[in-house]
């Protein structure tokens, strides 16, 4: 997870003023050419990413542990419905709403909620089973949740397993459209929980710092995206979370309380659409 950590910083310490300040005399001479070399730089990380098979974005479970860590309760009935698992039919639908169960499971997991965590791991073995990988999310899994209930950095990093490995199958088996729908229906549903939490979550500094790192995360999605964007269940998706994006780009560096109600109506939408 610290490769994909890296992936989302280093882009961005290419591009800070220390570097072009540093290379000024250099860059008058070349004019456009270093810009163009730093695009190149990025285009290869990107690839090297995806080739690698690491989980690209920072996994709900770590979102999630933000929550917890500032003390936000657990909020009751947010989650995906179990029962919706069996309305899915398409392998797109299922890829999303794996990535989805696997943020509630974050989310009942770091929160102790023992019968929840039972519920959304069997949507998820079913789900996982008609993608071919049950042996991800299995009463290994759910053991070693339980056995680390009160140690939550270690139960983050069992939860990144899962994460990790259900990309890496994916991507192992040519199925890396599959891929990117799990990591976008995981950070959909990421984000959606965080904006649930309290009916006045603008009150909470900390949910404002989570809502606005999941701007970097949404460019960085959007990024190892473009290389899929012609397949239709990839592109699909990226129409659905327009309205998020459209959002994200107007913000500024902090949140106020216009903002979270706006990337909170765009986010219940396109979590609707996603579930159903």
């Amino acid at each position: 997870m610290k490769k994909a950590i890296a992936f989302v910083i280093l882009p961005m310490l290419i591009l800070s003023p220390a570097f072009f300040s540093s290379c000024g005399s250099c860059q008058n001479r070349t004019g456009g050419n270093e810009l163009k070399k730093v695009e190149i730089e990025q285009k290869e990380i990107i690839k090297d990413q995806i080739e690698k098979k690491v989980y690209p974005l920072p996994t709900s479970a770590q979102v999630i542990k933000m929550l917890s860590d500032f003390s936000v309760g657990y909020t009751i009935g947010i989650t995906n419905p179990v029962a919706n698992n069996k309305k899915y039919f398409s392998s797109s639908k299922r890829a999303v709403n794996l990535g989805v169960y696997g943020a509630d499971l974050s989310y009942a997991s770091l929160y102790n909620r023992d019968q929840e965590v039972i519920n959304i791991l069997a949507a998820i073995q079913y789900l996982a089973s008609e993608l071919n990988m049950s042996k991800i999310y299995n009463k290994d899994l759910y053991d070693q949740i339980k056995k680390n209930f009160d140690n939550r950095d270690t139960l983050v990093k069992i939860l990144e397993g899962a994460f990790n490995n259900t990309y890496a199958f994916l991507t192992d088996n040519d199925q890396q459209p599959l891929a990117l729908l799990v990591v976008g229906g995981a950070w959909v549903e990421g984000i959606y929980l965080t904006t649930q939490v309290s009916d006045a979550s603008y009150q909470y500094a900390g949910i404002s710092k989570v809502l606005l790192e999941q701007k970097e995360s949404l460019k960085l999605f959007l990024e190892i995206t473009k290389p899929y964007s012609n397949d239709p269940s990839v592109s699909d998706f990226l129409k659905a979370i327009d309205p998020v994006k459209i959002v994200y780009d107007s913000l500024g560096t902090s949140l106020t309380a216009k903002n979270i109600k706006d990337i909170t109506d765009a986010i219940v939408g396109v979590r609707t659409q996603v579930i159903l």
